[in-house]
């Protein structure tokens, strides 16, 4: 065989290789899924919405598993006034963009009205809450970036984990999961 028909095959072998070996290397990454999936309106990505407060869900979109914590998407249906006090996250960014209902979003000293199609940025490190403000149903889309350990902290308030808790342990629970209450909640409507 000759020297350049040699090179070629070879190079052709390789070429060939090289997909399966990147799809290998993402699966062995942790990078997240390979496939794109659907989920419908009102619906949990793993049919098991997490409810945080009576009349509260939370409806997974995009899941921590999904990305390899690289983000967490979930829709928040709320029922009641009022919201998380106020607090920061060490390393999520976090983001919330208003589909039904009214909110007012705290971002360090600014307060914002958010209505349907507005949305808030709010970086890690920066204390933040937000409150339901209107009467009936309210709907929010909220992204953290990366995913941290918020979609496991939920799952576990959710299962009553830090239900029996003094304050002390809820604090180490948040902390464990990356976030520090500061402040009261908006209003002081608390949930």
């Amino acid at each position: 065989m000759k020297r350049s028909s040699f090179l070629k095959a070879t190079l052709a072998a390789v070429s060939g290789l090289t997909v399966p070996f990147t799809l290998l290397a993402h699966r062995i990454s942790g990078r997240g899924t390979d496939k794109g999936f659907f989920v419908a309106s009102g619906k949990d990505r793993h049919d098991k919405a997490i409810s945080i407060f009576e009349g509260d869900m939370f409806y997974t979109k995009v899941s921590t598993n999904d990305t390899n914590g690289s983000m967490y998407i979930l829709e928040s249906t709320r029922d009641k006034k009022g919201g998380p006090p106020l607090h920061f996250h060490y390393e999520q960014d976090e983001w919330w963009y208003v589909m039904e209902g009214e909110f007012q979003i705290k971002v360090g000293d600014q307060l914002y009205n958010a209505r349907p199609g507005d949305s808030v940025f709010g970086p890690r490190m920066v204390p933040h809450a937000f409150a339901k403000t209107n009467d009936g149903p309210a709907r929010v889309m909220i992204i953290f970036q990366p995913a941290g350990k918020m979609e496991e902290n939920f799952k576990a308030v959710s299962e009553g984990v830090t239900k029996n808790m003094t304050e002390q342990q809820r604090n180490d629970f948040r902390k464990a999961h990356g976030f520090e209450v500061v402040g009261p909640a908006l209003g002081n409507l608390k949930q």
